[in-house]
């Protein structure tokens, strides 16, 4: 169990590597702060370039200092507690919601040879470990072997942090951008769920170092890669991107924070470090998230050795897939208008999750058939029975939400007509 979280425990656990593992989490901590103000440099290039605006270009070469700036700003700010607020819950909202961002980064793998297997001191044998001789480690802080249930768990308190700091502020519009978050998180939530139960479904297995190393083989025709993506049929994938957008409160879905109707939404009242945390919290989920997502659609750090060390072309091959995933999401935010509130709804619970849900259970009798050895011919008789089944449903599904969008426009005295 202990050197499931990182070999370098198998022999036990001593003072040295007690300060090796929390050289990682300072490394991981540190990384992730200086990757935010990146980002959010990133993020006002790309888009003045969508807009064909300069962008920072003052502080520091290219601006790149700007986000720097912009932190110690905050921090010289006055720092505000409203009167009506519940003083203690104001206060510790911020950190529930910058806390489970750094321990989801914790599991993603950042680096290794997923292409070489190795045997430790107990017999166990690790993929993707690095190191030399018999001490070894994964580039990542740990490795638990439930690591995909520890990212459900710690997205769920995350939403907690905007929760508490509407509830807390004792105002009108922090309130209701809450009361939004919390509506936003149970209707995609589920979504989500059920993609990440695809890719457990294929991968077996809840460790995010083992979904990785199954990617790394060779795919169709050794050329094709092994990725979740495809072999889940891309359907997951595209469940598991919107629904992670939802969950990050990033636009299109920022209902949370919609400045037209809620003043600044959750964090109205909020000012100086406060403030920051949750800017700062914003865009470390933004990364966090897109980790997630490199790790279990794209094959995280798993990729070809052209020359040199092997590990080392792993964390080319990440932060490769990574900056691709950041640069979509900045190409969304400034490209789509922000959703209405009904349409938020209607995206999640009648369309992703009915989706999801399908998908999964045609992929779970696609699993049934390969582990039965059923023939090609019972695979598509089971194949057409479900597609024709799903069709029936969704047709019903359609029937009902537009009856129900009838009556609702007959009771308001609207000629639907």
């Amino acid at each position: 169990m202990i050197s499931a979280l990182d070999p370098m425990l198998v022999d036990g656990v001593d003072t040295g590597d007690l300060l090796f593992v929390l050289l990682k989490v300072v490394v991981a901590f540190v990384f992730l702060l200086v990757a935010v103000m990146l980002k959010i440099w990133f993020m006002r290039k790309v888009i003045a370039d969508f807009q064909n605006r300069i962008g920072p270009n003052m502080a520091g070469p290219w601006g790149i200092m700007q986000s720097l700036a912009d932190g110690v700003k905050l921090f010289m700010k006055e720092d505000l507690v409203p009167e009506n607020a519940d003083r203690f819950v104001f206060k510790l909202a911020p950190y529930l919601s910058l806390v489970p961002a750094f321990l989801v980064f914790a599991i993603v793998p950042l680096g290794g040879n997923f292409n070489e297997t190795r045997t430790l001191a107990d017999g166990t044998t690790v993929t993707g470990a690095f190191g030399w001789g018999d001490n070894l480690t994964f580039l990542q802080v740990a490795d638990p072997p439930v690591g995909i249930l520890f990212f459900l768990a710690m997205s769920s308190i995350a939403i907690y942090g905007i929760m508490l700091a509407g509830w807390g502020s004792g105002s009108k519009y922090p309130l209701l951008g809450s009361v939004r978050a919390s509506a936003q998180m149970v209707s995609y939530e589920a979504a989500l769920g059920l993609a990440i139960a695809a890719v457990v479904l294929q991968s077996g297995s809840l460790s995010t170092n083992e979904i990785v190393a199954q990617q790394a083989g060779e795919g169709f025709g050794g050329v094709v890669p092994n990725w979740n993506i495809l072999l889940t049929g891309f359907v997951p994938f595209v469940i598991f991107l919107i629904a992670g957008l939802a969950e990050l409160n990033h636009p299109p879905f920022d209902l949370v924070e919609a400045e037209q109707e809620l003043v600044g939404g959750f964090h109205t009242e909020y000012s100086s470090i406060r403030f920051a945390l949750f800017f700062l919290a914003e865009f470390m989920n933004q990364i966090t998230m897109s980790a997630i997502i490199v790790t279990l659609f794209l094959g995280g750090p798993a990729g070809p050795v052209l020359f040199g060390p092997a590990w080392i072309w792993g964390i080319i091959w990440f932060f490769a897939k990574l900056l691709v995933f950041l640069y979509g999401l900045v190409w969304v935010r400034a490209t789509l208008p922000r959703f209405r509130y009904d349409q938020l709804m209607d995206l999640g619970w009648k369309l992703l999750i009915p989706l999801a849900l399908g998908w999964f259970l045609l992929l779970a009798g696609l699993r049934v058939a390969d582990v039965r050895n059923w023939s090609g011919a019972q695979t598509a008789g089971f194949v057409a029975g479900f597609m024709a089944v799903c069709m029936v449903m969704a047709s019903l599904l359609m029937a009902a939400v537009r009856s129900a969008r009838q009556d609702r426009l007959e009771r308001e005295g609207v000629d639907h007509g």
